[in-house]
């Protein structure tokens, strides 16, 4: 691990709020390739065979992350992306940008660590692009302070090519969301895959947008949108999901479901659906509803209040 003078503290700080919430010690392992950045500073960084990470901080603050990643490239342990901040305001701003080569298979795993902050605005930019016949996996998790004060918005555009596939697991259950804008727009090329998954869990006056966009636009591609929500409180979550059939025997279902909790909940759903080629074929499902009321009952005449029981079929449902 190639650790930056004089940010010692920094890096050492960061690793141990990793550390607490996901008890994974990897991150400073030399057979892990990492990346982890403190506000406007990478502080860390971990390179391994067949992949490339370079960075570059600007005098606005802006932080640009490069990583490349050669043809042939099976990367058996996950990539880690660390991006925390230790000040108590400001702002965070990232451009990750992406080149994944031909027949490679790696898995990233991202955590936004913003635990000790009163107010913050992180701003997180990524491209990609996914090569032929690849496999990639990327899980993004945040962890936010329970005052509310962060707002997050990631924006994230894509390509994937002939005959690769392309997971998003996007997970912000275990602390308050404060607000959070996702945007997730994603290019499919022929026989391409993708399957985006999205759990948040809102509460107290939580404001939570999704945005997630298939553009099928290869013969036989197929992509999958599913987004669970669970409102609280006050929230307010709004969601909206694309997919654009343009090519013979394209394939994509959107779902959306939110689970309301409380008389100040304010939620919707919107599907859009396109299809320019008429042997494409797309499909949604949409609810918005409390939690079911039988499976309330049911554990709650096994000793659990009406509170224990919601959270645990909750929890159930976002883990």
């Amino acid at each position: 691990m190639d650790i930056v003078k004089g940010y010692e503290k920094e890096f050492e700080q960061l690793v141990e709020i990793y550390e607490k919430n996901t008890n994974d010690k990897s991150l400073r392992s030399p057979g892990v390739a990492t990346i982890i950045v403190s506000g406007s500073k990478v502080v860390g960084l971990n390179s391994v065979k067949g992949m490339k990470i370079t960075s570059k901080e600007r005098a606005d603050g802006l932080v640009m992350i490069d990583v490349e990643i050669e043809d042939n490239t099976i990367i058996p342990v996950p990539v880690h992306l660390c991006t925390g901040f230790l000040k108590k305001r400001g702002e965070q701003i990232l451009k990750f940008n992406y080149i994944i080569g031909d027949n490679v298979k790696v898995k990233f795993k991202s955590h936004c660590i913003l635990t000790k902050v009163e107010k913050l605005h992180h701003y997180m930019e990524s491209d990609m692009y996914i090569g032929k016949n690849s496999f990639v996996v990327y899980e993004d998790e945040h962890f936010h302070d329970e005052n509310g004060g962060v707002f997050v918005e990631t924006i994230t555009k894509m390509k994937v090519d002939e005959n690769s596939y392309f997971a998003s697991k996007f997970y912000e259950t275990k602390t308050r969301v404060g607000r959070i804008n996702v945007v997730m727009d994603i290019e499919l090329l022929k026989n391409a895959k993708a399957n985006l998954e999205s759990k948040i869990y809102g509460r107290e006056d939580d404001i939570i947008d999704i945005r997630e966009v298939l553009r099928l636009n290869g013969e036989y591609s197929s992509g999958i949108a599913a987004s669970t929500i669970f409102a609280t409180d006050k929230t307010k979550a709004h969601v909206v999901n694309e997919a654009y059939g343009n090519a013979a025997y394209a394939r994509g279902h959107i779902e959306c479901n939110e689970i309301v909790k409380g008389s100040g909940v304010e939620v919707s759903t919107l599907p859009l659906l396109k299809v320019l080629d008429d042997k494409a074929e797309l499909t949604h499902e949409a609810s918005v509803g409390r939690i079911n009321q039988a499976q309330l009952e049911t554990l709650m005449a096994k000793g659990l209040t009406e509170d224990e029981a919601a959270e645990f079929i909750v929890n159930g449902l976002l883990s």
